[in-house]
């Protein structure tokens, strides 16, 4: 009932214009997002990377209105594309595509992605593409594979959903060409005819999908993280949760998959105890690091996903 009702807060438009004026929410939100300029976002990875921790970097946004909106989006992620490049530090990028016109125009979308996808290829970097609710997941992945397909351009990846029933056949497919994968267990509200609706349910497709994962590394002859860590290993375990690590973690020594190729992934601010404790365990490390003004969705997000976020955020509320 709770997560429910933040996820109907992360888009309400009143609810956004009341708690975006308080500074409190500003101030809880930034354990969650590096700041709202790039430059913070830069300054926020190299801290990171100082501590053998990767990145990709996301400017925040999604569901946007207009072509000149999406537009202009798309020339924000070129030049996160650029400041990685010209700072040197070990980051990739990634989009939504409802922040550069999805929802809009999918030829619009189609020919943003493309100019993306085509400049980080030239500065050798790689693009994950994010996924968002379910109504959206076929238009994503086939824009995924018209990208690679047709366009020849494959330094992108995808993320799938643990929770969603579809996500182990769509995981098959991917494997078999190949593919990155970011796999998490899904932060949107869904019903229960196209998504687990019980926990257990959702974290044992996840270790199943997991599975699947690393057994399409091996397959494909187990392709490591590049030395400048810019391009992942094929499989990247989403997860804060420590029974998840754990099994993809078994799994992983079981089947022989050197620790290079396999990369977990977190989000910034949210357990660096085990962001910490994988790296000192020789596993790659990518951090997911926000920035930009759009922060209150992915905000609210953050607190429907846990308790203890939630609690961080009243605390500080009370401190003002």
């Amino acid at each position: 009932m709770l997560r429910s009702l933040f996820i109907y807060l992360s888009k309400a438009g009143w609810a956004r214009s009341i708690v975006t004026r308080w500074s409190v929410a500003w101030r809880a939100a930034s354990r969650f997002v590096a700041g709202e300029k790039l430059s913070d976002a830069i300054d926020a990875i190299r801290t990171l990377n100082l501590k053998g921790i990767d990145a990709t970097l996301d400017h925040l946004g999604e569901n946007t209105t207009t072509v000149e909106g999406a537009n202009r989006a798309t020339e924000d992620i070129l030049e996160a594309i650029q400041a990685v490049y010209e700072s040197g530090v070990r980051a990739n990028v990634s989009i939504k595509l409802t922040q550069i016109g999805l929802k809009l125009d999918r030829e619009l979308c189609s020919q943003n992605l493309k100019r993306i996808l085509s400049r980080a290829r030239e500065l050798n970097n790689f693009v994950r593409i994010d996924m968002e609710d379910s109504p959206l997941v076929e238009d994503t992945l086939e824009l995924f594979y018209t990208m690679r397909d047709r366009e020849g351009i494959t330094n992108t990846g995808v993320v799938i959903q643990a929770y969603l029933y579809r996500s182990e056949k769509d995981i098959l497919k991917i494997v078999r060409a190949r593919g990155r994968v970011r796999l998490c267990k899904g932060a949107y509200k869904e019903p229960a005819e196209v998504a687990y609706p019980k926990k257990n349910d959702v974290d044992n497709n996840y270790d199943h999908l997991a599975d699947m994962l690393l057994d399409g590394a091996v397959a494909a002859g187990a392709p490591g993280l590049s030395s400048d860590g810019k391009i992942p290993p094929l499989p990247g375990i989403a997860s804060h949760d420590p029974a998840r690590l754990a099994h993809a973690k078994a799994y992983a020594q079981q089947i022989k998959l050197p620790r290079q190729a396999l990369e977990f992934q977190m989000l910034y601010g949210i357990r660096r105890d085990l962001q910490n404790q994988l790296v000192k365990e020789g596993y790659p490390v990518r951090v997911y690091v926000p920035y930009g003004t759009e922060w209150y969705p992915y905000f609210v997000r953050r607190l429907a996903e846990r308790p203890a976020n939630l609690w961080f955020f009243l605390s500080n509320f009370f401190r003002k």
